[in-house]
């Protein structure tokens, strides 16, 4: 079998699903191409090199510029901040590379607009990319969208959601790269409001055209860290801005005539990582929250009233997607296993030479919306969205 070379810039908290699902994908999935954990990079030698042979790598590199270099790399998968998506990205699809680009896309719409860009002509000559949108791939958020598109739901008239966690809830938590605007771009809107964004238009088959939102910083400076891991750190006593939004809520719109409710925030106590979904249709709806992940409730509204409800479906089955690989029905999986899906679709694409989705240019449409969150609550005014 033909190899597919991976080069992964980045080895904290993404870098290391990123490098469970290259490492899981292989051995649990017939793929076309076989994917070799080739380089790992970031720029501390010692602490990359470390990564390196915890996490599978085959070898280091500390400059992200070596990795484009290298030819045993095809494929570029890129977990850093925000801030370094757009330099990094177009730069390995200029160098013929493949690549698989965290969310949000970018940190900026011009810098997303040159991402696009940049996808679409090296998708001419071969060259293939996808932004990591990774819950599109939990396999009952997949389901919801095959229900949706085989008309299930009927007309869609609401869609609500939330995301909800609570880790920076503590005023005291240190002040990490995501709390600071020039690296991350925004806060709980770009962070995990870009997911629900995504997973809504995904699971909807739709697209949000105006929105109207507010954001909030609840606590405007937290200390500076000493040392910092993942989402958590050692807080010193010198102290800093906090530069993005710890919530944002806002309304929308879809274009063919859905109103959206949502709300993301890093502030809602005793809410680890859920992500909330509902969405009611003239014929039916459906309801998903990833603190219970491998379920989907559907509600069909042509059941007869003696016996109707929401039907709890536990999507474990081999007929649901993606999950025939795993284990046997009711054997429950993980957060993890979205990102092996991700690297099974992702690999499946270039085997077959066609564009991956979601595509650069859904992460561009997702970055819009942000901007017009932004934009309204700065305003206080409804913002369209360009579709």
């Amino acid at each position: 079998m033909a190899t597919l070379g991976v080069g992964q810039i980045g080895y904290a908290f993404m870098g290391a699903a990123h490098s469970q699902a290259w490492r899981s994908a292989p051995r649990f999935f017939d793929l076309p191409l076989n994917p070799v954990m080739s380089v790992l990079c970031g720029r501390d030698k010692n602490a990359v090199e470390q990564a390196a042979g915890k996490l599978g790598w085959d070898s280091v590199e500390t400059d992200w510029r070596d990795v484009l270099t290298r030819d045993d790399v095809q494929v570029v998968d890129v977990c850093t901040p925000g801030d370094t998506h757009a330099e990094i990205a177009i730069a390995a699809l200029e160098a013929g590379k493949h690549v698989l680009c965290e969310k949000p896309l970018a940190n900026t719409v011009a810098e997303a607009e040159a991402m696009a860009a940049a996808a679409a002509k090296a998708s001419a000559q071969g060259i293939r990319s996808m932004v990591g949108f990774t819950y599109r791939r939990v396999p009952a958020i997949a389901l919801a969208r095959q229900l949706v598109a085989e008309g299930k739901l009927g007309t869609i008239r609401h869609v609500r959601a939330q995301y909800l966690q609570d880790w920076i809830v503590d005023p005291e938590a240190p002040l990490s790269w995501r709390l600071q605007k020039d690296r991350a771009g925004s806060g709980a809107l770009g962070d995990i409001g870009a997911h629900i964004v995504d997973l809504t238009q995904y699971i909807t088959g739709d697209l949000i055209t105006e929105v109207s939102g507010q954001l909030e910083t609840f606590v405007k400076e937290r200390p500076l860290p000493t040392e910092h891991s993942g989402l958590t750190g050692t807080a010193g006593t010198e102290r800093g801005p906090v530069t993005v939004d710890d919530a944002a809520i806002f309304l929308a719109r879809f274009r063919e005539g859905a109103l959206g409710v949502f709300e993301a925030t890093r502030f809602a106590t005793g809410r680890k990582n859920a992500i909330r979904i509902e969405i009611n249709g003239s014929d039916g709806s459906l309801a998903f929250d990833f603190e219970d992940m491998n379920l989907l409730h559907f509600y069909d509204a042509n059941d007869n009233s003696q016996i109707a409800g929401f039907r709890r479906i536990l999507a474990t089955e081999a007929e649901h997607p993606y999950v025939a690989a795993w284990w046997p029905p009711g054997h429950l999986l993980g957060y993890e296993h979205g990102f092996t899906h991700q690297v099974v679709d992702l690999v499946t694409a270039i085997a077959e030479n066609c564009d991956p989705l979601p595509s650069f240019a859904d992460g561009l449409q997702v970055q819009r919306v942000l901007a017009g969150v932004e934009d309204s609550s700065a305003t206080r005014q409804w913002q369209e969205i360009a579709v």
